[in-house]
């Protein structure tokens, strides 16, 4: 049977219990990390005082400067009379004829706002009143400390399933813990213990819902709140996205919080920014605007892989998938530098080619450098280099084929006449390289004509006579076409695919 959380004596035995504090878990001490202390963004006495020096500002501006009557533009005249011309015609009420007026004329107005100048007194109390929006917020927010108190009350208050003994709570238990947390916390958590916020969860045969589910629940809402925080409180014109730079300054202050990170040589902090922004920037700016959208950084994979690296101890992440981790040091470092021969800041197509052991096609480093390297301005015009940002471009491309945004930096070098689509000329063109590369390598011999069947058995356009890149896309195989094409290695793994997958099954089996 289960303990029941209404009956007195189980209270009693549960608060006997010895209960583990929260520090002691590794996930919440590496979440605490990242939540912070709830110290706030500043002084209360501070931001007033700023309030009352910008407004006694603006009362010296407008007592120095006369209001200068503007002229109303013809097109706005037209407008208006239109408007009354329209409410005779149609017999519309006056009242209706002054709602529109007044309509049109908020949307003139507001058409001519523009962006206030840096350093003037309206950019000052834009900042100042994002600054204070930003502290009421970060105010609401569960600390650290906060967090350590709801768990306590989860682990007092919740019932232990004998069978499993996972800890759970039932409607009733999440009622008396949200009363019990709102006298020691505050009302501030009160929101977590909605009743559509229990109905979230999975609940077994008795309705009940695990506490450690709601509690992880909890902390990744609070930790998403205060990075979004975090982030606007960075974005300098206050339009929701952020510039490289700000996503750089963003990364530089979560690196003492980082065990991987926080002992890194202060010399190579900013070229590690640079490095780990330029990966939000290729996922989050698919449209390359220069600007990542803050929702979509929140929600991306590569805040959470950011993330990753709070784990301490070398025996909580292995070699493996610290390599795979493209914000850890080992995958950040010397990859453009091993290439840079000539050591002149930029690669050159000679140099591009031994990326990869020297596996991808030539055709392919040319397509590259056509459709993703810009034409260097000093020098030779034909030549063409591929700087540190084309570069960082080009691996993150190679190393998320499957995504749609590797996908389609792979697919404009692929479209060899850029018209939007592939051809069966196309495809014959593209792996006559690969042929040569895998021939060289003393395989068996291969007819292009079979490859090139085979690739259109596994698109299955929706033209049979072109591919385009929804079709890659909606295959789910677009990264491994992709590879078939451009890399040797690619096409091998795709030949053997049946012996890789049974030797990975194997080590599976004996263990």
């Amino acid at each position: 049977m289960y303990s029941g959380s209404s009956d007195g004596e189980s209270h009693e035995a549960a608060t006997q219990r010895k209960i583990p504090p929260v520090s002691s878990m590794l996930w919440v001490r590496n979440l605490r990390r990242y939540i912070g202390s709830g110290a706030g963004l500043g002084s209360e006495a501070l931001m007033e005082l700023e309030t009352k020096r910008i407004l006694l500002d603006i009362f010296k501006e407008k007592q120095q400067k006369s209001a200068e009557a503007g002229t109303i533009p013809s097109f706005y005249k037209k407008a208006c009379i239109k408007i009354i011309c329209s409410c005779i015609t149609f017999k519309i009420p006056y009242y209706h004829g002054l709602i529109l007026l007044f309509v049109s004329s908020f949307c003139f107005c507001f058409c001519l706002v523009q962006k206030p100048e840096e350093g003037s007194i309206s950019h000052r109390v834009q900042k100042l009143a994002k600054y204070r929006f930003l502290k009421k917020q970060s105010d609401l927010l569960l600390n650290a400390d906060d967090l350590d108190a709801m768990w306590v009350c989860l682990r007092e208050n919740c019932v232990i399933d004998d069978a499993t003994g996972a800890e759970k709570m039932n409607y009733e238990d999440f009622c008396h813990i949200a009363s019990v947390c709102s006298e020691q916390i505050g009302p501030k958590c009160r929101r977590f213990f909605s009743p559509s916020n229990f109905m979230k969860f999975e609940k077994d045969e008795s309705g009940r819902i695990a506490i450690l589910p709601f509690y992880l629940y909890v902390m990744r809402t609070v930790s998403l709140t205060q990075a979004r925080i975090d982030m606007s409180e960075l974005d300098e014109d206050s339009d929701g996205f952020l510039q490289p730079h700000e996503m750089e300054a963003y990364i530089r202050g979560l690196i003492p919080n980082l065990a991987q990170l926080r002992d890194m040589p202060a010399a190579f902090v900013q070229m590690y920014c640079r490095i780990a922004a330029h990966k939000f920037s290729f996922f989050c700016d698919p449209h390359r605007r220069g600007k990542a959208c803050i929702k979509k950084v929140l929600l991306s994979n590569c805040l959470q892989e950011l993330m990753e690296l709070h784990q301490e101890s070398e025996e909580e992440v292995t070699d493996t998938e610290q390599a795979e981790n493209w914000f850890s040091l080992t995958s950040a470092q010397h990859m453009f530098l091993a290439l840079d021969k000539d050591m002149n800041g930029t690669l050159s197509k000679q140099e591009l080619k031994e990326y990869a052991d020297g596996t991808l096609t030539e055709i392919f480093i040319e397509r590259v450098f056509d459709e993703h390297v810009r034409r260097c301005k000093i020098g030779a015009g034909s030549n063409r280099e591929m700087d540190f940002d084309s570069f960082l471009d080009f691996v993150l491309a190679l190393e998320n084929k499957d995504t749609p945004e590797g996908l389609t930096y792979l697919f404009r070098c692929l479209d060899l006449n850029g018209r939007g689509f592939l051809t069966t000329a196309d495809i014959h063109s593209l792996f006559r390289d690969v042929h040569q590369k895998w021939i060289e390598g003393g395989n068996y011999e291969l007819c292009i004509e079979d490859v090139r069947d085979e690739i259109w058995d596994m698109v299955k356009p929706a033209d049979p006579l072109r591919i385009t890149l929804a079709d890659l896309l909606a295959c789910k195989q677009g990264g491994t076409v992709a590879s078939m094409l451009i890399d040797v290695r690619g096409f091998w793994a795709h030949d053997n695919r049946e012996n890789l997958l049974q030797e990975e099954e194997e080590p599976e089996e004996e263990s």
